[in-house]
C-alpha cells in the first residue's frame, strides 16, 4: 500500500543572507582521480530509479532503495551489470538506510513514514511514524546500544519540494534520537541547516554531520548537542557513511553553483524562483565527487567524476577495498575499486 503524500507545500520565507563565492576544487579537492567515470553500474529492475543511498548488510547483500517505495538488493561479488532483486516494499520513499550491529536489521529513514526497521525477510515495521516530531527523515547511524540517530532535514517541507527548503535558507531542520527500548524520539539539536549525512564517531561521543544548504561539515557533541563547525565544502553534501577507523566518506551530488550563492541577498527573488517549474530553476552540475575526511574535517581523499558518467551522488559506502555508490537521479548503483 502507497503512503498519501504531504500536501502541498507552503509559499517559501525567505532571509536575506550574504552572497557567498564557491571555492574552486583544488588542492586536496583537485580532479586527480577520475575513476568515478569508469564506474561499474549494477542496475536497478526495469522500470526503477533512484537508488538514493547505498548499505552492505551482515549476508553480503547490497541493499538500495527507489523512488516507489521499494527496497532492492544484489549480491556484493555480482557481476557488472546484475540486475537487482526486490527485498520488500515500504509504501514511502526509502532515502538513508543503515545497518543495526545488534541484529543486522536494517534502518530506513523513509520520506514518508518516519524510521523504519526491515529484517533480512523483508518484513517492515515502522518506529517513529511521520507524527511530530519527525517530517523528513533522511539519513540515521546506530550506536551499539541501538539508539538510533537520525536527521529530520526541515520542518516544513516534504522530499516532494526539498528544493524549497534550500531557496528559503533558514534553518528548518533537527538531529532527532529513537531509543529502541522506549520507543520514544526526542530531539538532540535543532538549527540546522537542511542537516543531512550523519555518522557516529568510534567512541560515540559525538556526531559527525553535514548541512546541505550551507554546505558545511559540523561536529555534533553527545550527549548534549553542541555544534561546531569543522570545514566549508566546495560541493554540496548528501549522505556520509563511517569507515569506522574515525574517516569518512561524504557523498557530493554538485560543486556549489555560483548562480544559486548569488541569489542569497535577495529573499523576492528567491520566492519567485521557487514559483519557477523545476526545469528553469538553476540545476545541479553534472558532475561525479566524493571525498574522504577525518574527524576532524580534515579532506584526506577525493575522487571525481568530470565527464559525470554516473552523477548526483547521494549516497556512499566503503565495503572492503571498494566503494559502492548511490544516486538521486539513477538507474541503478554504482561501484569502484579503490586500490
Amino acid at each position: 500500500m502507497v503512503v498519501p503524500r504531504p500536501r502541498a507545500p507552503r509559499p517559501i520565507r525567505p532571509v536575506r543572507e550574504p552572497a557567498t563565492v564557491p571555492p574552486p576544487l583544488n588542492g586536496p579537492w583537485t580532479a586527480t582521480d577520475l575513476r568515478l567515470d569508469d564506474a561499474e553500474l549494477l542496475p536497478l529492475a526495469e522500470g526503477a530509479h533512484g537508488p538514493e543511498d547505498v548499505v552492505v548488510d551482515p549476508d553480503g547483500r547490497v541493499v538500495s532503495g527507489d523512488e516507489d517505495g521499494r527496497l532492492w538488493w544484489w549480491p556484493a561479488d555480482a557481476p557488472e551489470g546484475t540486475r537487482s532483486q526486490l527485498l520488500t516494499e515500504t509504501g514511502g520513499r526509502p532515502l538513508g538506510i543503515e545497518v543495526d550491529p545488534r541484529d543486522g536489521s536494517l534502518v530506513v529513514c523513509d520520506a514518508y513514514r518516519g524510521l523504519l526497521r526491515v529484517t533480512p525477510d523483508g518484513a517492515v515495521r515502522e518506529l517513529t511514524g511521520t507524527a511530530p516530531p519527525v517530517n523528513l527523515a533522511k539519513n540515521a547511524t546506530v550506536a551499539r546500544d541501538g539508539t538510533i540517530y537520525f536527521t529530520d532535514s526541515s520542518d516544513r517541507f516534504p522530499l516532494s519540494h526539498w528544493k524549497h527548503d534550500l531557496l528559503e535558507h533558514r534553518p528548518n531542520g533537527r538531529v532527532l534520537a529513537y531509543a529502541p527500548g522506549t520507543g520514544h524520539t526526542e530531539v538532540v539539536a535543532s538549527g540546522f541547516y537542511f542537516p543531512n549525512g550523519i555518522a557516529l564517531t568510534p567512541d560515540e561521543s559525538a556526531l559527525i554531520l553535514v548541512e546541505t544548504t550551507t554546505h558545511r561539515l559540523l561536529r555534533v557533541d553527545l550527549p548534549g548537542g553542541a555544534a561546531t563547525v569543522l570545514t566549508d565544502l566546495p560541493a554540496y553534501p548528501d549522505n556520509l557513511s563511517a569507515v569506522g577507523d574515525g574517516t569518512y566518506w561524504i557523498a557530493l551530488p554538485s560543486p556549489r553553483l555560483p548562480a544559486v550563492e548569488r541569489l542569497l541577498p535577495h529573499p523576492r527573488l528567491r520566492q519567485l524562483v521557487a514559483l519557477l517549474p523545476d526545469a528553469v530553476r538553476p540545476q545541479p552540475r553534472r558532475y561525479g565527487l566524493v571525498a574522504l575526511v577525518d574527524g576532524a574535517g580534515t579532506v584526506l581523499r577525493t575522487l571525481h567524476g568530470p565527464r559525470g558518467t554516473y552523477w548526483m551522488i547521494t549516497g556512499v559506502r566503503q565495503h572492503g577495498d571498494r566503494l559502492w555508490l548511490g544516486s538521486l537521479v539513477g538507474s541503478g548503483v554504482a561501484r569502484v575499486p579503490l586500490g
